[in-house]
């Protein structure tokens, strides 16, 4: 689950998302798999971030603010609950600045199912990544949300396809 933060999902006006998506996490830990939460996130002042950056760099340099802190948190819908791990990431892909491969790796997981906000951003970032770690990977179409209908498309349909199976959260959910 990737991104799923306060300020990140109240950029995207979709309210059956967090159903989905809280779907998909049920299926996962009534199947027994490991449920990881990657967040994006970054000290007081974000010293881990150039202002060169076009992503982030707005935020270098800034005191922390108690309404920003508030928004980088896992929206309630979906929260993370005992055993679940949270990662913080300090770029776009899950793996960027993270522990995420070493913790994937110390649990002896080899596959990864992706989710998140956005398919355009982390998703991509993250799949892209995994690939050339050699990961196996499967992408919940419908537990993925971007701000262009048609980028997600072509994404899901065209791109990922290429490294991961793409299929939906019922499809998957079945499966397991």
């Amino acid at each position: 689950m990737m991104d799923v933060q306060m300020a990140v999902v109240a950029r995207y006006a979709d309210p059956g998302y967090l159903p989905t998506l809280r779907t998909a996490i049920d299926a996962a830990r009534a199947g027994g798999l490991t449920v990881i939460y990657v967040v994006v996130g970054f000290r007081p002042g974000a010293p881990e971030v150039s202002a060169r950056n076009r992503m982030f760099g707005r935020l270098a340099g800034q005191p922390a603010h108690p309404a920003a802190e508030e928004g980088m948190r896992i929206h309630p819908d979906v929260a993370p609950t005992d055993g679940d791990i949270v990662v913080t990431k300090r770029r776009v892909s899950g793996f960027a600045g993270s522990d995420l491969d070493v913790v994937l790796r110390a649990g002896g997981i080899d596959h990864l199912v992706l989710t998140g906000i956005a398919t355009s951003g982390v998703v991509l970032s993250t799949l892209r990544q995994a690939a050339d770690l050699d990961f196996g990977l499967t992408v919940l179409s419908d537990a993925c949300l971007d701000n262009d209908p048609e980028v997600h498309r072509v994404l899901t349909e065209k791109v990922f396809p290429m490294q991961a199976d793409v299929v939906t959260v019922a499809d998957w959910a079945a499966r397991i």
